[in-house]
């Protein structure tokens, strides 16, 4: 089994509408990898345009258990005095983007724009996101958690 560090890069959004009616939106994105998750920061007052350009990473087993290689990002609203609002969200398969990263080391799939759907499965904007899998080497993991020490002098 392969392990590698996935790394997602959220640059922006366009077309997402608004769901305040005081004011901008706050949007920021929950992205999810098997049972992994991970928050954006919030764009503060961007509205339905936000700009993130933030890097979120995952670690990843290649082939692991429960077939299905996909990331899932949801993005919400911030809300200060109630429940945060479900905006939309899109999905990007990385199976083959995997794949290719066993194979050569690492892969990218470059800035691409993702199509994002409400609720009720219309489409609502896009999100622009670069994925990118680097392998780790079989010395530089063995499957074992350490807290940073490898090797003990005892």
């Amino acid at each position: 089994m392969a392990v590698g560090i996935l790394e997602v890069l959220l640059v922006n959004a366009k077309g997402l509408g608004d769901t305040d009616f005081f004011g901008d939106m706050d949007p920021y994105v929950l992205v999810q990898y098997k049972s992994q998750e991970r928050k954006s920061s919030v764009a503060r007052g961007q509205g339905g345009h936000p700009v993130w350009n933030e890097r979120l990473t995952f670690k990843v087993e290649y082939p692991g258990q429960a077939g299905e290689y996909k990331l899932s990002l949801k993005i919400m609203d911030k809300d200060t005095f109630s429940s945060d609002d479900f905006i939309g969200e899109a999905t990007i398969y990385v199976k083959d983007l995997l794949t290719l990263g066993v194979e050569n080391g690492t892969a990218e799939l470059h800035p691409l724009k993702y199509r994002v759907i409400n609720a009720g499965q219309s489409y609502l904007g896009e999100i622009q996101v670069s994925v990118t899998f680097t392998l780790k080497e079989e010395k530089d993991y063995d499957g074992e958690e350490y807290g940073g020490w490898n090797e003990s002098s005892f």
